[in-house]
């Protein structure tokens, strides 16, 4: 890895012993019985039983024992000592069946050499990978012919506005588009819980909406499905939005105005084979 993902890794080393411990993750609720999947994954995905899933970048594995409850065979990867290792913990204490590898996402045909009827990743993933190219073929490499690569994901035009510095009226002042050099951004506590005592510096590079698309595309999948909402799994722009009775985070001022979060479903069929 370079200095920059090295950075990251340190970075999500210290968010994993936070986050699981935040209320907004409820770890107490998940132990419980409780699922960590929400309402678009689980319709989208379907019905689980008897398939093998790899989820990629796992964080600390609670999505990935969610379905491994729904009846799945599941393995989760993230480059996070902290956070894979709380997921072993979690596995080993609640008995729910799961392997977790911990490795660079790159790095992964290192440690895995199998395919899955679903790969699966959700929830502020692509922001922290620099080459989506290389992410879409991993996927291609991981699915076996008919298998499905599911994503739920923040949608990329959020990463435009940085709620600090928009003096209460939001705005965009970022770049929507690929960039060579990552953003660097200074890291208050943890998304989970912004009290926390921690700081650290991280690295993101944006991805647009069409290199997302084409990635997928150049590596031999076929897009079925690609879906936006109006509306957020969390507090994404702390300051400017509000939670609803449904769980769901919008906009203050003109909600249902702009996209929020996209899904997407795409296939690996007989004939797919990478464009470049």
């Amino acid at each position: 890895m370079d200095r920059y993902r090295e950075t990251n890794q340190e970075l999500w080393d210290g968010w994993a012993e936070i986050n699981h411990r935040a209320q907004s993750y409820r770890t107490d609720e998940f132990k419980a019985g409780a699922s960590k999947l929400h309402p678009i994954e689980l319709e989208e995905v379907g019905d689980v039983r008897g398939k093998s899933l790899l989820h990629l970048q796992c964080h600390f594995g609670l999505d990935t024992l969610s379905w491994s409850r729904l009846g799945a065979t599941v393995t989760g990867v993230d480059f996070s000592p902290k956070g894979i290792g709380i997921a072993q913990s979690l596995s080993q204490e609640l008995g729910i069946p799961a392997e977790f590898i911990c490795c660079d996402l790159y790095a992964l045909p290192d440690h895995l050499n199998r395919q899955f009827d679903i790969v699966y990743t959700s929830y502020g993933v692509l922001c922290w990978l620099p080459d989506l190219k290389a992410w879409a073929n991993l996927i291609a490499r991981y699915l076996k012919p008919g298998g499905r690569f599911h994503i739920v994901e923040f949608h990329p035009f959020l990463y435009a506005f940085e709620p600090e510095k928009s003096e209460h009226r939001l705005q965009p002042v970022l770049s929507y588009f690929p960039l060579e050099e990552p953003q660097r951004w200074e890291e208050h506590g943890s998304y989970a819980d912004r009290t926390a005592d921690f700081r650290h510096e991280s690295y993101i590079w944006p991805h647009s909406i069409a290199e997302i698309l084409n990635s997928l595309i150049a590596a031999g999948l076929r897009i079925d499905q690609f879906n936006e909402f109006a509306y957020c799994v969390d507090d994404f722009l702390p300051g400017f939005m509000h939670e609803g009775t449904d769980g769901w985070w919008r906009l203050n001022q003109y909600p249902d105005s702009m996209p929020l979060m996209f899904s997407l479903r795409a296939t690996k069929t007989e004939c797919n084979r990478p464009t470049a």
